[in-house]
């Protein structure tokens, strides 16, 4: 057999084209292949430039890049890390990590060296799958944390991982998996400084996904407009899996650029985002009803939608952004519905498979519009924190269900509205961060006596870094000095924008510090 060639327009073809299987198995690759439509030369996938890749690509370069994986010693639950730009080929990446039963671990590209050895430390992945331009510094790290192979992987399908694939056939049976065996792992920036590696299932993946395709009403005449980055929840495992379920297309844009979406949005029919690309969207009197005429759905997610927001996009396009609620560790437990009334400033009701309550500190569950956490439990909650057992049994309650750490209430009709936050999370263009990764950073550096980190409202972001230090000496620091070095540790996302000092940090009267007086004080720092 041919095996699959890339054609001028990008696309891979072989002369074959295998789906399905005589073997009964619960794999979520097969589960999702059984989905694909009849017609395999359907469009999955069109680029910006018009490169178009079919149903067909998808399958025959995962089976070529399952069979370069399993060739290379990995077997079935051994991790792959995988930090790569966005591109087709990075998505065929994950379908043949699944489709051969390994575990798939993406990470966010902006992380930096000392992150990715924590990473490769903890996961202990058998194969690192990286940008060209970092094989020498991830190859370093590799070396010295025992990971046998280093593939590369580019926008432009150059690096070796699809130079070495090139050669395997368009065929390999997908590996039988059981519901309870992993699929992913997602790490999350923790409290105490250290991520968190939520261990997703099988079958997490599978129930979210079939959920939100039937729910948001997926057909394959829909196109969604996919300008997410696809090394989270959000952009991997619910748009691409709700295109992929129904049959349907997308625009695989490389990042949000406003004037690519804007030339896009006449031809598509969903899009999602996060509550930035909706702002920036407004920013221009360009985006008007003609516009977004062709488009029955926006959603709304990974951070909070500020009403004013909510308002100005209905009062410009007569269309209402559906909100919902999720994280890592569960996908998405509640969503506005599609038909129905949208709420703003809530998230929704649960999702059909999905129960919700909120509890107060004991647990004991609260009733109607009380305030406390918001806890979840259903087939999209995940199996634990990879190799944190005591951190697993203390995020459960005795009855299986998840604490979240939001704060919540549960109105008369059911909708959650999230009304705070537990544990100081910042969320900054979609993006998670733990004051105490970002503050045991700055407590290290000489002249620091101590630190605390804030998310302040930013009109673009949602939320910027910010760092208040207390130093041993005036004058002893600079602010352009303290985010060079932080630069230099962290992704981008979690470096403060802007830095501060003071003589002391305010207290209460237990000692502790007071972050809703720092936030408070700050608070117009990004007022337009």
């Amino acid at each position: 057999m041919l095996p699959a060639q890339k054609t001028e327009r990008g696309s891979y073809r072989s002369n074959v084209i295998h789906r399905g299987s005589s073997k009964v198995t619960n794999s979520l690759f097969l589960r999702i292949q059984n989905r694909f439509p009849a017609d395999l030369s359907s469009i999955l996938i069109e680029t910006p430039t018009g490169q178009t890749y079919s149903y067909g690509d998808a399958d025959a370069c995962s089976a070529q890049i399952a069979g370069l994986l399993t060739s290379l010693g990995a077997k079935k639950g051994d991790r792959v890390a995988v930090q790569v730009d966005k591109s087709p080929e990075a998505l065929f990446l994950y379908l043949g990590c699944i489709r051969a039963g390994l575990v798939y671990l993406p990470l966010n590209t902006a992380y930096q060296a000392g992150e990715l050895s924590y990473f490769m430390e903890n996961a202990s992945p058998v194969i690192f799958v990286c940008q060209p331009h970092r094989e020498a510094e991830v190859k370093a790290i590799a070396d010295a944390q025992g990971v046998a192979q280093v593939l590369t992987l580019g926008m432009e399908a150059d690096g070796s991982l699809m130079a070495d694939a090139a050669s395997r056939p368009t065929a390999f049976e997908p590996v039988d998996c059981a519901d309870d065996d992993l699929a992913a792992i997602l790490y999350t920036s923790g409290t105490t400084g250290k991520p968190k590696g939520a261990m997703m299932t099988q079958m997490n993946l599978w129930s979210n996904a079939s959920t939100l395709e039937k729910l948001w009403g997926f057909t394959s005449e829909d196109t969604l407009l996919h300008a997410l980055p696809i090394f989270h929840t959000h952009g991997l495992f619910i748009a691409c899996h709700c295109v992929m379920l129904s049959g349907s297309k997308m625009f695989f844009l490389p990042k949000f650029d406003r004037d690519q979406v804007m030339s896009l949005l006449p031809r598509s029919t969903v899009m999602m985002g996060v509550p930035t690309f909706y702002v920036r969207l407004l920013s221009g009197d360009d985006f008007t009803a003609d516009v977004t005429s062709n488009m029955r759905l926006f959603i709304s997610g990974s951070a909070p939608l500020l009403p004013e927001t909510f308002t100005a996009f209905k009062e410009r396009t007569g269309k209402a952004l559906l909100e919902r609620y999720g994280m890592t560790e569960m996908g998405m437990a509640t969503s506005n519905p599609l038909e129905g009334e949208r709420i703003v400033h809530t998230v929704g009701p649960a999702l059909p498979d999905v129960d919700v309550r909120v509890c107060d500190e004991d647990g004991t569950v609260l009733g109607t519009d009380e305030i406390g956490v918001l806890e979840a439990r259903g087939p999209n909650v995940f199996a634990g924190y990879w190799k944190m057992p005591e951190k697993t049994a203390e995020e459960f309650r005795q009855d299986g269900f998840f604490i979240t750490g939001d704060i919540a209430k549960i109105d008369a009709k059911g909708y959650v509205h999230i009304v705070g936050r537990s544990k100081d999370l910042v969320i900054s263009g979609g993006f998670n961060i733990y004051p105490k990764e970002v503050e045991t950073l700055i407590d290290k550096m000489d002249g620091v006596v101590e630190s605390a980190v804030i998310g302040v409202g930013h009109p673009d972001f949602g939320e910027a870094v910010v760092a208040v230090i207390v130093a041993e000496q005036k004058d002893a620091l600079s602010e352009d000095a303290v985010i060079t070095d932080i630069k230099s540790q962290l992704a981008n996302f979690k470096v403060p924008k802007r830095v501060f000092f003071v003589d002391e940090l305010p207290r209460n009267a237990m000692g502790k510090v007071q972050k809703n007086v720092l936030r408070e004080e700050y608070k117009a720092l990004f007022a337009n």
